[in-house]
C-alpha cells in the first residue's frame, strides 16, 4: 500500500477527512525543517508589550511573512499604541468573511528563571536540548521560548497552512494584536475607528490550549477579567521586631487576614452580590459539559495535587463559574534576605475571572465595598501621613483599567455548527465548552463589530504559558497547521 493511501485510511478511521488538512500534513512532512527555521526566526524577536522597538520588529516581520504568501498585509496604527497586524485575502464571489485573531506580544518575564534564554528558542526532549534535525522532527519534542505557545504558534500555523495550498472559499482577514498580554487597552478603540476594515461574519480566536486529554477543543466563549492591586500599611519604615513586636501593626498579617475574608474553604467567593446576574447555561451547553472527558484525576497526578478547590465539581464545570485568584503577594524579605523586622507595607495582586452576565466595573466596585464593610478606609493613591494616622485601617485599592466582560456564543448558531464540522473533519471528535478558563478580549471585539467569536486553540495544556520555560509540543504545532488549513477553507 502506498504511504499516501495509508495516511488517508488512517485519517478516515480517526474521523479526519478534510482534504485541505491532509494536504497540509503532506506539505508539513516535506518541509519540517524550513517551518521550524522560520518559526525560530519569529520567536527570536523579543515581544514584551512594554518594549515598543522590538514590538515593531515583530509586527514588521509578520507583515513581511504574510506578504511573502501573497496576503495583502499592513500595520494598523494609532499614536502611542502597539501596531495591529492586518492581512486580507479576497476571494472572488465569496459571500462571507472569516477573521482569524491571534496576538504576537508575550507576557513579562525574568530571564533568570528560565533554563535557556527566553528569546533564544531551543528544541528539547525530556529536558535535554537537542540539535535541530535536518528533516523529520520528534513529535514529542518541544520548542522552548517566550510565546512559543502563547501566541506565536497559531501565527506560524496559519502561514504554513497557506504554504500548503489551502484555497479559501470565504474572504479571509487576519488580525494579530500587540497588546493582548497587557489587557488589550487599545484594541476596542482601534476596532471602533476601523469597523469596515475589521468586520467579519465570525472571528476565530486562535489563542489558548487544547483539552488536557490532547483532544482538540472548541470554546464558544471566554471569561472576562478584572484586576486589582492592594496595599496595606504598617509603620512609616521597617521596625525591629523585638523592640516593636506586639505593638506596631504588621501589614503582612493584616494582608493575610483580609485575604481570608474573600473566599471560603470550598472556593466560593464571599463578596456580597459577586454571583448576581450570571447568565444560565443552555441545554446544549450543559450537554457539552456532560460529554467532555473527565481528566481531573490525571491532572491531579500531573500537578501533585492532593485535593482541588470546589470539589466534587470537575474542572470543566468550575471554569463556567467566576473565580477570584491571588496572583501574588509581597512584604519584607524571605530566605537569605530575611531580617527580623516588622514590614512597612504589604501588597497583593488579584485577578477575578468573570462569566457572562457579570460587569467588570461592578465587580471591582463590589470588591472595594467589601473592604469598606470590613472597616477599611479605602484610597486609590498613596495615603498621606495624616490619613494614615487618622484611620486605624487603611488600604489602597487600584483597579487595572484593562478589564473586560465575558462573552459566550451560542453553540446552536449555523456558524457554530459549521465550525464544529470543519474542526472535527481535521482533528476528529472535539471537546466543546461554553466558556474557556482564560480571558481574551472577545467582549470588545463583539461590541465594536457586532460579530460572533469562537475560540479554536492549538497549544498543549502543559505549555507553561505566562510563566518561565514556556513551550510548544511539536505535534501540537503540526496539528495546528492541519486545523488552520481546514478553517481557512471552511
Amino acid at each position: 500500500m502506498k504511504c499516501s493511501s495509508f495516511l488517508l485510511l488512517t485519517a478516515v478511521a480517526l474521523g479526519q477527512t478534510n482534504p485541505a488538512s491532509m494536504a497540509a500534513r503532506g506539505w508539513r512532512q516535506a518541509h519540517e525543517r524550513a517551518i521550524i527555521d522560520e518559526y525560530f526566526q519569529l520567536l527570536s524577536v523579543p515581544n514584551l508589550s512594554s518594549d515598543p522597538v522590538n514590538i515593531r520588529r515583530n509586527a514588521d516581520l509578520i507583515v513581511a511573512m504574510l506578504q511573502k504568501r501573497g496576503v495583502d498585509a499592513r500595520l494598523v496604527e494609532a499614536p502611542d499604541v502597539n501596531p495591529v497586524v492586518f492581512g486580507e485575502i479576497r476571494v472572488p464571489g465569496a459571500t462571507r468573511t472569516l477573521v482569524f485573531y491571534a496576538h504576537y506580544d508575550g507576557q513579562p518575564l525574568d530571564p533568570k528563571e528560565w533554563a535557556s534564554p527566553p528569546f533564544s528558542p531551543v528544541l528539547q526532549r525530556d529536558g535535554v536540548t537537542i540539535p535541530l534535525p535536518a528533516a523529520k522532527f520528534d513529535p514529542e519534542s518541544r520548542i522552548y521560548a517566550r510565546s512559543a505557545s502563547d501566541d506565536k504558534a497559531p501565527i506560524i500555523a496559519m502561514l504554513v497552512a497557506l504554504d500548503s495550498g489551502a484555497k479559501p472559499k470565504s474572504n479571509i482577514k487576519v488580525v494579530f494584536e500587540g497588546e493582548e498580554e497587557a489587557g488589550s487597552p487599545n484594541l476596542g478603540h482601534i476596532l471602533e475607528a476601523n469597523k469596515a476594515l475589521f468586520s467579519g461574519d465570525v472571528w476565530l480566536i486562535c489563542d489558548g490550549p487544547v483539552h488536557q486529554s490532547r483532544r482538540q477543543l472548541i470554546a464558544f466563549g471566554a471569561r472576562g477579567i478584572a484586576q486589582v492591586d492592594l496595599t496595606f500599611y504598617g509603620p512609616r519604615h521597617e521596625l525591629h521586631s523585638g523592640h516593636y513586636g506586639n505593638w506596631a501593626p504588621n501589614p503582612a498579617l493584616e494582608l493575610i487576614n483580609a485575604l481570608n475574608t474573600l473566599k471560603n474553604d470550598a472556593g466560593r467567593v464571599l463578596i456580597d452580590h459577586f454571583y448576581d446576574h450570571i447568565a444560565p447555561l443552555s441545554d446544549s451547553e450543559k450537554r457539552a459539559i456532560a460529554e467532555a472527558p473527565d481528566f481531573d484525576e490525571e491532572l491531579k497526578k500531573e500537578l501533585w495535587l492532593g485535593s482541588t478547590e470546589g470539589a466534587p465539581k470537575k474542572l470543566i464545570e468550575l471554569l463556567q463559574q467566576p473565580s477570584l485568584n491571588i496572583r501574588g503577594m509581597a512584604s519584607g524579605h524571605v530566605g537569605a534576605q530575611a531580617s527580623n523586622v516588622i514590614p512597612s507595607t504589604a501588597t497583593a495582586s488579584i485577578d477575578m475571572r468573570l462569566v457572562k452576565g457579570m460587569d467588570h466595573k461592578e465587580t471591582v466596585g463590589r470588591f472595594i465595598e467589601h473592604f469598606r464593610k470590613l472597616g477599611y478606609f479605602v484610597v486609590d493613591t498613596d495615603p498621606s501621613p495624616q490619613v494614615r494616622m487618622l484611620h486605624p485601617r487603611v488600604v489602597k485599592i487600584v483597579s487595572n483599567p484593562g478589564g473586560y466582560n465575558a462573552v459566550r456564543t451560542s453553540m446552536d448558531l449555523p456558524i457554530s455548527r459549521e465550525v464544529i464540522r470543519a474542526v472535527e473533519s481535521a482533528r476528529g471528535p472535539a471537546v466543546k465548552v461554553p466558556t474557556m478558563g482564560g480571558s481574551v478580549p472577545l467582549d470588545m471585539i463583539e461590541r465594536a463589530l457586532g460579530t460572533h467569536t469562537i475560540t479554536v486553540p492549538i497549544a498543549n495544556h502543559d505549555n507553561n504559558q505566562h510563566s518561565f520555560n514556556e513551550n510548544i509540543r511539536v505535534q501540537n504545532l503540526w496539528d495546528g497547521i492541519e486545523l488552520m488549513a481546514a478553517l481557512l477553507t471552511m
